[in-house]
């Protein structure tokens, strides 16, 4: 079993998305004693404060895998120079009810790609603003806002030498801040 299990949260909902792509290559260069479980948020109902006392089966699961993980990766796209929002959908529902947020003091990285030159730098922006209300300790440097490039990924999904290095260079930082940080 695995020391140290990881919740991998991705901000869209496309099945071709570069940021399911991103998540999928980024998890490969984890150490062996990091796992990865991929929790999906599409299906999740729209946020309403009346149903925090008997939440939907979607819901359970969002907050049952985040609190069985030890760390987070928000994996996100930039929507109108924000998070997108299915991904603060995810975020509010398994802060509450309020009180009983199964988001507090599990270490996060955030990372995203986009097509833009400036990749997704707002929304990580404003994502780690969230984190920090939620009480997350939030990886800070390297920062890795990537602009997706022709030939970045191959038709297996695999990534560029460049950018194999750049990940794993965050990846390598990410690991050493859940191995301080892990509850």
């Amino acid at each position: 079993m695995s020391s140290y299990p990881i919740a991998v949260i991705v901000g869209s909902l496309r099945e071709a998305s570069l940021n399911r792509r991103l998540a999928s290559a980024l998890v490969k260069l984890g150490p062996a004693n990091f796992s990865f479980l991929r929790v999906e948020i599409g299906d999740l109902p729209l946020y309403n404060q009346d149903d925090d006392a008997d939440p939907a089966e979607p819901v359970k699961r969002l907050k049952a895998a985040v609190a069985g993980a030890r760390g987070l990766i928000f994996v996100t796209p930039e929507y109108n120079r924000s998070m997108p929002g299915v991904l603060k959908n995810a975020i509010d529902h398994a802060s509450r009810p309020y009180g009983k947020s199964a988001w507090t003091g599990k270490p996060a990285g955030v990372i995203g790609m986009s097509i833009g030159a400036p990749g997704t730098a707002m929304a990580q922006q404003h994502l780690r603003n969230v984190l920090a209300y939620l009480d997350m300790p939030t990886l800070g440097q390297p920062e890795a806002f990537l602009q997706a490039k022709e030939g970045m990924f191959d038709s297996h999904g695999e990534v560029d030498e460049p950018t194999a290095k750049l990940l794993q260079s965050w990846m390598d930082r990410y690991v050493n801040f859940v191995e301080q940080n892990a509850p």
